[in-house]
């Protein structure tokens, strides 16, 4: 069902999938779920076909970006993260630990009335990002 829907996406956008690029693909699929670096990605691509160089993981994560096969965000110290995306319309939001940097998904679409009043205004609302900061149930301070 991934590939089926990432497959749609790319021969919409006539993006041929040479075979780094697969790889690539393949990392951000094993990964599901995570926020991976560039870097990250190219580590882990490295591993599965070391004739694979830097600057094709990036621009191989920012073409995919672009045409929504993958969200890519914003994190700490200026760092775009990249995440499968299988055609969600809004983005999930994000808890970043300050501690330990373990970043948590919150799913629950916490904008909607905000968008709302938004549109009433006359703005047409595309999507919208939210980030908390604080610290894990690990890493509190409390526990």
């Amino acid at each position: 069902m991934v590939w089926k829907t990432i497959s749609k996406k790319l021969d919409e956008n006539e993006y041929r999938l040479t075979p780094q690029r697969e790889v690539i693909l393949q990392v951000m699929i094993d990964n599901r779920g995570k926020h991976l670096s560039a870097d990250e990605v190219y580590i882990e691509a490295r591993g599965k076909s070391s004739n694979i160089g830097i600057a094709t993981v990036y621009r191989t994560l920012e073409k995919l970006a672009s045409i929504d096969v993958l969200y890519k965000t914003i994190f700490e110290g200026g760092k775009y993260r990249y995440e499968l995306s299988l055609g969600e319309s809004h983005q999930h939001h994000h808890i970043i630990c300050l501690q330990c940097g373990h970043i948590s998904e919150v799913e629950e679409d916490l904008l909607h009335n905000l968008e709302i009043h938004l549109e009433k205004q006359g703005y047409k609302i595309l999507d919208h990002e939210l980030k908390f900061y604080g610290y894990c149930p690990q890493c509190n301070p409390k526990n």
